[in-house]
């Protein structure tokens, strides 16, 4: 690949024209707004100029709705030799083409699973999608030549593919990505009218639940419109829990002893099933979970701080293997947990003693 049209110069389009550009691509960057485009060309992904011929692989980041439209106008015009989207649904866009009539020879559907809450090329970087799945969906009518100008992108972006049926990709997503973001909203939801005694108690667990909620309503209206049945499946297997648990917790209020004993076992058996799905997400680098010890530290927000902590983890030679702040409401301070192989924990705990940090129980 030496050449590459982005249609789309949102955070994804962005973010992959300014991995390409790094590695000497020559990048071309077209959106609906050109505005959006010269902002994408100024920090340095490619240029707004159009290509005075047909480049190796176009990719179309455009919203859901957009791409088979999209695709098919390219695909007409010969933008390309190869052609990808990034769409985060993957079965409806190739129906679409089918139902168009479009040559899919030429064109194989992708999906970087990376993002942000913000979005347009102003949040892009480099390095978005490094380390991150970058699913592929072929089909027996995908040439070869496109299969590898596609892996040659996401190798490019140093993410990892993975090969996948698009509309098991599709369920896929439903559960791990757009259903969190619903059920992310929903419990922020309850803050918007909650009395500010409540809100002020707010600690990480909150924090950790409703992180997403931030993302763009839009975006996520037309991302949802593209994949609504797989989700609302997900929803349903949810609303037959929340149902069950809203009767546990019922029966717990009870007077009746085996109402209560009743409650106890729902609520138990739905925790229960908590800790077994949550064992099987991928931990880091996409091996199966390890349990770390953590180690927490009290630390003042002051400049140097968290890089004085991470020096002495190493003067002590121990990795850290993952790390989170706790911040303590209304004060300069909070606790930074680092994880760590559990072998390693006394000789960290020893070190940043001796060197005067204040350690708290977890």
């Amino acid at each position: 690949m030496r050449t590459a049209v982005v249609i789309g110069t949102g955070l994804i389009g962005t973010s992959a024209a300014l991995a390409l550009a790094a590695r000497g691509i020559t990048v071309h960057l077209t959106d609906h707004d050109p505005a959006q485009a010269r902002t994408a060309a100024a920090i340095g992904a490619g240029t707004d100029e159009a290509p005075e011929g047909q480049v190796d692989l176009a990719i179309v980041a455009v919203p859901p709705a957009h791409v088979a439209a999209t695709l098919a106008e390219a695909i007409g015009r010969g933008v390309a030799r190869a052609y990808v989207d990034v769409a985060s649904v993957k079965g409806g866009p190739r129906r679409e083409l089918a139902a168009l009539g479009v040559d899919v020879t030429s064109y194989i559907g992708t999906h970087p699973m990376a993002g942000k809450e913000r979005s347009g090329p102003l949040a892009a970087t480099a390095d978005l999608f490094e380390g991150r799945p970058w699913v592929l969906t072929p089909t027996r009518d995908t040439d070869h030549e496109v299969l590898n100008l596609a892996l040659e992108l996401v190798a490019l972006c140093k993410a990892v593919p993975v090969v996948m049926d698009a509309d098991a990709h599709d369920r896929a997503v439903a559960l791990v990505s757009h259903t969190p973001q619903l059920v992310s909203s929903m419990v922020a939801a309850r803050l918007e009218e909650a009395d500010e005694t409540a809100v002020r108690l707010c600690g990480q667990g909150i924090r950790d639940v409703t992180r997403i909620a931030a993302s763009d309503p839009r975006m996520w209206v037309e991302i949802l419109s593209a994949n609504p049945g797989p989700v609302a499946d997900v929803l349903a297997g949810i609303a037959s829990d929340l149902e069950a648990t809203v009767d546990a917790l019922r029966g717990l209020q009870s007077a009746d002893v085996e109402k209560r004993r009743g409650g106890a076992a729902g609520i138990e058996d739905v925790l229960k099933r908590g800790n077994a799905g949550r064992v099987r997400v991928p931990g880091k680098h996409g091996t199966a979970p390890v349990a770390y010890e953590t180690i927490a530290v009290l630390i003042s927000d002051e400049p140097g701080e968290l890089a004085r902590i991470f020096a002495d983890a190493g003067r002590a030679g121990v990795n850290i293997e993952d790390v989170r702040i706790e911040h303590a409401t209304g004060q300069q301070a909070g606790l930074v947990q680092l994880m760590v192989d559990p072998r390693a924990a006394a000789a960290l705990t020893a070190e940043l003693r001796e060197r005067g940090w204040a350690l708290r129980q977890q």
